[in-house]
């Protein structure tokens, strides 16, 4: 992960993509650039064969900047650092500051991947990102830029459970609703006090807890630490809603049921 701090003063974590994803990336933009070139090339030839060399020449040319320089920086610039091979590879060219790439970003790398990536068959672009820890190839080392990982898999949330401890107290337990807010912070908490230090994480818990305290009763056994205490009254909180859902769901069916088998008259 690499962390950026904004203007605002807010840490952004942002995951560089790997230098393997980046090449398979170049490799799909390669393959589709030539094709391209290819077929065009074909075209023109068809119809100036008869014409002039030099105007062969110089549509040869134009097409080569066209389609390696201009049309790249246009594309990345219009999708916000987006290409066809970046967009199968869920990754996305970003400034080192976290923000999209503007059109001499752009140009610059579309300009320097002539270079380092067709007429020297990628070996230049390959050696420079293999010794940088973002990946980078010379066009990201003079734009300023990076190849960020845009599609990540989202890990799924941590199903909290009650503490064995606790879990007689809180089937007898009259848990009511919690605040909307007071229920996104704890869920918050819950998740992130893992990561917390011993003395933060025990504050912030006993502040929730005493929170709690007001929409639970009777309250837990004496000496109940209150990270434990918040974590049996989400979990019953939570299973006692899918009981009440699964029995709402059950009733709707039976009904649907029996109006089903009805009679009607005309």
């Amino acid at each position: 992960m690499s962390s950026i701090v904004t203007g605002e003063a807010v840490v952004l974590e942002l995951r560089p993509a790997g230098f393997a994803a980046r090449m398979v990336s170049a490799l799909i933009d390669v393959i589709a650039q030539v094709l391209v070139f290819i077929v065009l090339m074909l075209l023109v030839a068809q119809a100036v064969a008869s014409s002039d060399p030099a105007l062969a020449q110089a549509l040869s040319l134009s097409l080569v900047v066209l389609l390696f320089v201009l049309v790249p920086a246009a594309v990345e610039t219009l999708t916000r650092g987006k290409s066809l091979g970046r967009l199968v590879m869920g990754l996305r060219i970003v400034r080192d500051d976290g923000g999209s790439v503007r059109f001499r970003h752009a140009f610059i790398r579309a300009f320097t991947a002539v270079l380092e990536i067709y007429m020297l068959a990628g070996s230049l672009a390959f050696m420079v990102a293999l010794f940088n820890d973002k990946s980078k190839r010379l066009g990201d080392l003079l734009a300023g830029t990076y190849a960020l990982r845009d599609r990540v898999v989202a890990p799924l949330p941590e199903l909290v459970a009650a503490p064995p401890e606790l879990a007689g107290w809180a089937d007898l337990a009259d848990i009511g609703r919690l605040p909307d807010g007071l229920a996104r912070r704890i869920s918050r908490f819950l998740a992130q006090s893992g990561h917390m230090t011993g003395t933060a994480r025990m504050v912030l818990a006993s502040e929730l807890a005493s929170e709690t305290t007001a929409h639970v009763s009777p309250q837990p056994p004496p000496g109940t630490h209150p990270e434990a205490y918040l974590r049996a009254v989400v979990a019953e909180r939570r299973n006692r809603d899918y009981v009440r859902l699964d029995r709402q769901r059950r009733q709707s069916r039976a009904l649907a049921e029996r109006l089903h088998r009805m009679p009607f008259s005309d």
